[in-house]
């Protein structure tokens, strides 16, 4: 990436805007989707070598972006010039975590995470298994 480009935006940072942008969604942020948030940067292999001082600057592009009337499709273009299509899944199913992680799906949530899959064209049967995998590993007793 150039020195040039106006979003430097590695795919690690894609897939934390991603992230931040689900809690984001339903305009309440709550504290369980931060903490997801934080332990898959903490604990994922693909964030191995990213620097989490990063994730304000996340934080600020996303709530920057929302602001703006075209601010999604904004957020998506980014995310689709930055980040590998081979991490199109992954993105999504950190997506998915985040939007269970409090145990409930918001309206916002639901429809930020069906735009996910249309604008990473992901296969649905695909996205229906990454959506099972969320929804078991966020069950409460």
């Amino acid at each position: 990436m150039s020195d040039t480009d106006p979003h430097p935006l590695s795919p690690q940072d894609c897939l934390v805007a991603l992230m931040i942008a689900v809690s984001a969604s339903d305009e309440s942020i709550r504290t369980a989707e931060l903490v997801k948030i934080q332990s898959a940067v903490n604990n994922l292999p693909i964030f191995a070598e990213y620097d989490e001082a990063r994730i304000p600057d996340m934080s600020g592009l996303v709530f920057d972006l929302f602001e703006q009337e075209d601010g999604l499709d904004a957020l998506f273009g980014l995310i689709r010039d930055n980040l590998p299509e081979r991490l199109f899944e992954t993105a999504y199913a950190l997506a998915c975590d985040v939007a269970a992680a409090d145990g409930t799906l918001r309206e916002g949530e639901l429809r930020l995470l069906e735009e996910i899959r249309y604008e990473l064209d992901l296969d649905r049967l695909h996205a229906a298994a990454i959506e099972r995998g969320a929804r078991a590993r966020h069950l409460r007793m």
